[in-house]
């Protein structure tokens, strides 16, 4: 079927978060050019209705709305916030006609702000020039997306419209040739489809060979209209599949049980293997407040390890709540605790005793 495009003037670019993506990408903002997406991957959470300004949710992948204005709005818009990590290109098709992309890198450049670009495209390779300038300036990374070990019949179903994966390898090992922060999101991974232990390390280890320095995996969440549309694929092309994921979500947003943890625990064992990481290192500006975000990335990153062990919920919130409050304080907190000591760190909302202990021992280190 035909893409439609629909040009037009927005009237807001720029997205800005309550809390960093702590754990994840890091980034505090986002801004895409686009409203849809020509690839349509079946199991896309952007398919639910909630996200997109569609009568009907299956123009995601026909109708593609260009925000014209996009590089206008994000100069404007970034002049009023605090240089953080933003989120932005989208290279679907149609950025080949249109660059916004690539006016978007021009002016975080312009702004100094550091960028995180997640594609599933290789086009990305085409404003390797302005990343890496950005990649001087601030900082710069770029993540490749893909849920699948290779581009077999499983990518024919879900994603069939998507680049071949071979080419999204190619292409991270273009990226980290030239000393850019890449790697692999293997998100959302499909149960029992691409969750194998072959596909795991398949995707590992080519990751690792390319350049890669991580591999970030994600599980498959499943909603309304997206879910319905994703359950219909899978009575058509996997229909014994069908009771094995009425009994691993029972009725919820994502899988239940201990099943997420151990996948996740196999692509930390297998990054272990081949020498990389599976999460992402966090840009982290200088100045006084450096410290505050390498403090918060430790816990931010025991979160994840609490998560992986399915630890009591209770500890991981105390944990995410602490991280978000050193991470968000307009005042750093080296000064905080040389002027105040321990009574300092303890007056920090949501920082009890325990916490203000292991922040302690961080500065302490951090000192010598």
């Amino acid at each position: 079927m035909a893409v439609t495009y629909i040009p037009y003037q927005a009237k807001k670019l720029l997205n800005t978060y309550k809390h960093i993506d702590g754990g994840w990408f890091w980034n505090k903002y986002s801004a895409y050019p686009y409203v849809g997406c020509q690839f349509g991957c079946e199991f896309c959470y952007q398919r639910e209705p909630k996200y997109l300004p569609y009568s009907d949710p299956d123009d995601f992948d026909r109708v593609i709305k260009i925000k014209l204005n996009a590089p206008e709005l994000l100069r404007k818009e970034l002049s009023k916030v605090r240089a953080d990590l933003i989120s932005t290109g989208d290279y679907q098709p149609a950025e080949k006609e249109f660059k916004l992309s690539r006016h978007l890198l021009e002016v975080a450049l312009e702004k100094e702000f550091p960028v995180l670009i997640l594609e599933r495209s290789p086009l990305v390779t085409r404003d390797l020039d302005l990343i890496e300038a950005i990649n001087r300036k601030t900082f710069a990374a770029v993540l490749f997306s893909t849920s699948f070990a290779d581009s077999k019949t499983a990518k024919r179903v879900f994603e069939p419209k998507s680049p071949a994966v071979k080419l999204r390898f190619k292409a991270l090992e273009r990226i980290a040739s030239q000393g850019i922060l890449t790697g692999m999101a293997f998100m959302p991974i499909l149960p029992f489809i691409s969750d194998s232990d072959t596909d795991l390390e398949t995707v590992v280890k080519i990751t690792s060979d390319c350049g890669g320095k991580f591999v970030l995996a994600g599980g498959l969440t499943l909603s309304g209209y997206q879910k319905d549309r994703y359950l219909n694929l899978l009575t058509t092309n996997y229909s014994k599949l069908i009771p094995k994921y009425d009994e691993l979500y029972r009725g919820n947003y994502g899988p239940s049980g201990t099943y997420w943890a151990q996948i996740a625990t196999k692509v930390r064992e297998l990054c272990h293997k081949y020498g990389i990481k599976d999460r992402m290192s966090r840009w982290i500006p200088r100045g006084p407040l450096a410290t505050n975000k390498k403090i918060a990335e430790r816990f931010f990153l025991k979160i994840y390890d609490l998560e992986l062990a399915t630890e009591n919920e209770y500890k991981t919130w105390a944990y995410r709540k602490a991280a978000w409050a050193v991470d968000e304080l307009d005042r750093g907190i080296e000064g905080i605790y040389t002027a105040q000591g321990i009574e300092g760190i303890l007056a920090i909302p949501d920082i009890g005793k325990q916490l203000a202990g292991e922040i302690e021992t961080m500065l302490k280190g951090w000192q010598k």
